[in-house]
């Protein structure tokens, strides 16, 4: 895999780690609102954007397993960054959301 392929494997990360984080934070939002039904709409919408995310981190660690060749890059380790952040932010939301049911 070439250093083009590999950035635009990156780009695709940050892409969907980047909507799964925001539709976490605006869960978040709605649950402080008390609307958790649109709170629990948006988790729905972020981890679709996560499974989206997951693939394109599986194909590349299936293209290494497989004697692929990965140009190293800072752009693949922002992208790996953004998604670790989306997964914490995920079961953050989670926690919150049910923080604010219970206090109201």
């Amino acid at each position: 895999m070439n250093k083009e392929e590999t950035q635009m494997m990156a780009f695709q990360l940050i892409g969907f780690a980047g909507d799964a984080f925001s539709h976490f934070f605006q869960a978040i939002d709605a649950a402080k609102k008390a609307d958790y039904e649109e709170a629990e709409r948006l988790i729905q919408e972020g981890k679709k954007s996560m499974k989206e995310a997951q693939d394109a981190q599986t194909d590349l660690l299936s293209a290494e397993a497989d004697g692929k060749d990965l140009a190293y890059s800072i752009l693949m380790v922002h992208a790996q960054d953004h998604l670790t952040m989306a997964l914490m932010y995920e079961r953050l939301a989670s926690e919150f959301i049910s923080v604010y049911k219970e206090m109201n």
